[in-house]
């Protein structure tokens, strides 16, 4: 194929109301249209079932049938540039939020983005948490000035939304209800599936200012100017238990 059918034939693959290109021919030298409408159909198909694998929680907020038009209309706008189907989505949340038609669901981009981070967690390299002893052996000036290097399976997702609350209500038999409230998550690996936690008031700032290579001090600083009253205890257990302190500068 020239340069030009092959743009044709990838743009008409995406895109069921366009005409099969110009030129295709099967094994046998047919006009292969039938055969290119079913592979045609069958990527689609392909692509939209990534889709809904990747984002659970958005498929079940918005039914099947609308998540299968919105995944209609990515693809055509995003199609793939990995044969690794693990990945497709990456540009999932930002396409969402800006959609008119869903934008009185402000919600929708960053719970994506909460199971986009998921994703990510669970295909990050594997790391070697440190031993808890080590963190409690430090003097207190020494631990306020210590870095700490962490999982690579750690995400962090801060949103205006109450998003942790919105997974676990489509996720767990039981969860309460969502209330309006902004939530900060950390997305976690302990072993080997991914979980989301909510991190107190404060914890987000907390945490991205470690991921940013502060020091303990410093990230405590950077909380306390929203919040007051942070902590840095819950946050620290949290990072401990879940392994994702790999060491200590």
């Amino acid at each position: 194929m020239t340069a030009v059918s092959q743009d044709m034939f990838r743009a008409a693959l995406l895109d069921a109301a366009q005409p099969v290109p110009d030129g295709l021919i099967d094994g046998a030298d047919q006009p292969a249209g039938r055969r290119y409408n079913v592979y045609r159909n069958n990527v689609a198909v392909s692509l939209t079932e990534a889709l809904r694998t990747g984002f659970p929680v958005i498929t079940r907020l918005l039914g099947q049938q609308n998540m299968d038009g919105l995944a209609g209309l990515y693809l055509r706008a995003h199609p793939p540039t990995s044969p690794l189907m693990m990945f497709y989505g990456e540009s999932f949340p930002d396409f969402i939020a800006t959609l008119p038609q869903l934008s009185h669901l402000g919600y929708l981009p960053d719970v994506a983005r909460l199971e986009l981070a998921m994703r990510r967690s669970y295909h990050a390299a594997d790391s070697s948490p440190i031993d808890p002893a080590a963190l409690g052996a430090l003097e207190p000036e020494a631990l306020m000035n210590t870095r700490f290097g962490l999982a690579p399976s750690l995400q962090l997702i801060r949103s205006p939304w109450p998003i942790h609350a919105i997974w676990r209500f489509n996720t767990e038999d039981g969860a309460p209800k969502p209330t309006a409230t902004a939530q900060d998550v950390a997305v976690l690996r302990a072993e080997f599936d991914p979980t989301p936690h909510a991190l107190p008031t404060g914890g987000g700032a907390f945490l991205d200012a470690l991921m940013q290579g502060e020091p303990l001090g410093k990230a405590h600083e950077v909380a306390l100017q929203n919040t007051p009253e942070f902590d840095p205890g819950p946050v620290l257990a949290l990072l401990i238990q879940n392994g994702a302190i790999t060491s200590l500068d």
